[in-house]
């Protein structure tokens, strides 16, 4: 799992990219899935979680449309990637 965190403009706009041209691009480096999450409080920071293997998400990293994308997106900044405290079986 990938977990990222970001502020956007516009979240509409970030939907609407997420669920089309994000998609695709990520489908394309081996993502199996994806959620996005709004904070309750802050309906401009979003919480992405991904079905990822690690060494495809670097390869996302790299592509070089992922810069006009995030424009795309709306990213008031690059997402920062949420490092796990723990991981369990249950």
């Amino acid at each position: 799992m990938i977990v990222t965190i970001a502020r956007v403009t516009d979240p509409d706009r970030f939907m609407e990219i997420f669920e089309t041209i994000g998609e695709a691009k990520r489908r394309e480096h081996g993502c199996r899935g994806a959620r996005a999450y709004f904070d309750p409080d802050d309906p401009h920071r979003v919480w992405s979680v991904f079905d990822w293997d690690a060494e495809d998400y670097e390869g996302f990293l790299a592509d070089p449309d992922i810069p006009a994308i995030a424009r795309e997106l709306k990213l008031q900044s690059p997402p920062v990637l949420a490092v796990a405290a723990i991981e369990l079986e249950a």
